[in-house]
């Protein structure tokens, strides 16, 4: 028995002597199946995926069709290796659509309150569009459906909040007289969503804390931006204020 528990602690220093020096193939006689256990527990790889997923959530909060159409492009021309079931999005009949849609967006955005109906219409498709892209994106090199799943609750409900924010922010600035302030931020929109998936492919920590600190900021916003809409609304007699409660 104290053979065996030797043999345990002995083999568990292995393991650390292996990934403290960066070498998983030294003299170290270490189980396969552990080293490739280790190794899928700290990839990359995995690292970069997950951070894909998210980046795909919150870029599709602001831009899903650019998203599926950038995706799709970069694919199909081999200028990248989409992991996962990503890369369905190179499909030609998937591409077209996405193509499609992709500039029906990028116009209706710069017009100033459409861009508002098409959020409004917008409300019940980010969401699930953005949940279905973060599973896609982990498919592949986790197997877990129970990964896929959390994968797309988070992206779901991060596309869904990034959507929000998004479509209040521009109904605030819809009140403004000239067109360019909608222009602008339709502008920065896009380039943001450009950003947001270089980083999440290129920086996966760094896109991290900013994610990380978008979620903070829009959990701050959101409550802000809905008082701050029904105050305009009643303004401009869309809704109608609540009674005056009497008091006995």
């Amino acid at each position: 028995m104290f053979g065996s528990q030797l043999e345990i602690q002995l083999s568990m220093y292995r393991v650390f002597l292996t990934y403290c020096t960066h070498d998983a193939k030294l003299s170290y006689d270490l189980p396969i199946n552990t080293i490739a256990a280790l190794e899928m527990e700290t990839s990359p790889d995995l690292i970069t995926q997950l951070a894909l997923a998210g980046g795909l959530a919150w870029a599709s909060g602001v831009r899903l069709y650019a998203v599926c159409c950038l995706l799709g492009v970069l694919g199909h021309m081999d200028w990248v290796e989409l992991p996962g079931h990503l890369n369905l999005l190179e499909h030609p009949y998937v591409l077209i659509a996405s193509s499609v849609l992709c500039a029906c967006e990028f116009v209706a955005d710069k017009v100033p309150w459409f861009d508002s109906v098409w959020d409004a219409v917008h409300t019940l498709i980010r969401g699930p569009g953005g949940a279905l892209l973060a599973a896609m994106a982990v498919s592949g090199g986790v197997e877990q459906p129970v990964v896929q799943a959390v994968a797309a609750i988070l992206g779901g409900t991060l596309a869904t909040g990034t959507h929000l924010t998004k479509a209040g922010a521009r109904a605030m600035i819809n009140h403004s007289p000239e067109p360019f302030s909608n222009w602008a931020a339709s502008v920065g929109e896009d380039v943001a969503t450009l950003g947001i998936l270089w980083l999440a492919w290129q920086h996966p920590v760094i896109f991290c804390v900013l994610l990380v600190l978008f979620i903070a900021l829009m959990a701050y916003l959101l409550p802000k931006l809905w008082r701050v809409l029904r105050a305009l609304w009643r303004k401009l007699g869309i809704t109608k204020a609540p009674p005056p409660v009497e008091r006995a």
